[in-house]
């Protein structure tokens, strides 16, 4: 597994990778904004890119505006955003074109080296990791009615746990349920948001996108 760490934060950057090296993880470069990001990313085609949001020269979106880059030159190369902020207004602009191979998780909740380790594992092999912060925001915030106001309680929950990148063996062990339960549970969600008629890993992309578009 090969990534390439950008951080405007030196010790951050060189923590950061220094700690993946230690835990099996190559890294292929490390950058101090997001031009030079986008250059060692063209040059090592890595398998994941880790990206701050906030980077020189302005500190806005400069990392999240780098990430969308990425995603749309190199397809192959996946796209975990590593960030103090949590807005999950940036979370649906990095999942809005490109909802695969990509992940938002927060500085502060990354208590593990393995837990960045497990998520840049997944999002190189194409799926999508949302921090649970971020979800249960999601989760919380007002909207019009729309079709996921049509799921129960206990499906909103099965969602919530697609959206932080859960497979269905660990849904079911996190709620105490059986794999049919589970499946029983997500095959219901797929119906209510009108997912049917597509391939199943996209429809939980998908009914990812529709729970960040709410």
């Amino acid at each position: 597994m090969r990534v390439v760490i950008a951080d405007d934060a030196m010790l951050i950057r060189e923590g950061t990778a220094r700690l993946l090296e230690d835990a099996g993880v190559q890294v292929a470069g490390k950058a101090g904004d997001a031009q030079q990001l986008l250059q060692i990313v063209a040059t090592e085609h890595p398998d994941v890119a880790i990206v701050d949001i906030k980077m020189p020269p302005t500190f806005t979106d400069e990392g999240l505006a780098a990430a969308e880059q990425i995603r749309t030159a190199h397809p192959g190369v996946g796209v975990l955003v590593l960030s103090q902020y949590l807005e999950s207004r940036y979370a649906a602009r990095l999942l809005e074109h490109h909802p695969e191979a990509v992940g938002y998780l927060l500085k502060e909740r990354v208590s593990d080296i393995a837990v960045l380790a497990d998520a840049i594992r997944r999002v190189a092999e194409g799926e999508c990791v949302l921090d649970p912060t971020i979800v249960t925001r999601l989760i919380q915030r007002p909207r019009h009615r729309q079709p996921l106001d049509e799921l129960t309680d206990r499906e909103r929950e099965v969602l919530a746990l697609i959206a932080e990148g859960r497979s269905n063996h660990a849904i079911a062990e996190l709620l105490v349920l059986s794999p049919k339960t589970v499946e029983a549970h997500i095959s219901r969600v797929f119906a209510k948001l009108g997912l049917d008629d597509t391939p199943d890993y996209h429809r939980r992309v998908l009914a990812v996108l529709a729970f960040l578009r709410s």
